[in-house]
């Protein structure tokens, strides 16, 4: 009786530990619903280097985005990569907001195509804020505002 305790124990805290880590969850008032940010298993690989990244879903979405944090000297880029669109968030000392995929991301195969882009809501996402906001923060406003730069969000939306 101990042993199948035990091993039962043992499963439930080893199911536990293979998760990922929901860091925050919230409304993004899009036909995507509600989204859950989680730390993803691995650090994501660009170039050779490893950085911290995040996973965030959404409920009325199979679309799962992946943001990747890259620290740099004087900012840090948010790296919001999918199969419906790629761009970065920018955190500096004056503001936070999207911009397109710097052209060093090219050669990796991520970049931004105009095509996919809601360009009236990228104008207006250009600056979300001041600048020097924590990853979680950050992660975050990205969530939130993300669906609104997809051209066409309610065809990569599931109804109920």
């Amino acid at each position: 009786m101990k042993k199948m305790i035990f091993t039962l124990l043992l499963a439930v805290i080893c199911t536990a530990s293979f998760g990922r880590n929901v860091v925050a969850q919230g409304k993004t008032f899009s036909s995507l619903g509600d989204y859950k940010i989680e730390t993803a298993d691995d650090p994501f690989t660009i170039n050779g280097e490893d950085f911290k990244a995040y996973i965030i879903s959404y409920a009325n979405s199979p679309m799962e985005v992946t943001v990747v944090v890259c620290k740099e000297r004087k900012c840090r880029k948010y790296l919001v990569l999918s199969d419906k669109l790629s761009v970065q968030y920018i955190n500096n000392e004056n503001y936070f907001g999207v911009e397109r995929l710097d052209k060093s991301f090219e050669k990796t195969g991520y970049a931004t195509r105009e095509s996919d882009i809601n360009k009236m809501e990228y104008f207006h996402q250009k600056v979300l804020g001041s600048g020097q906001k924590g990853d979680h923060e950050a992660t975050q406003l990205i969530a939130a505002y993300f669906p609104f730069l997809l051209n066409d969000p309610v065809t990569f939306s599931a109804a109920k």
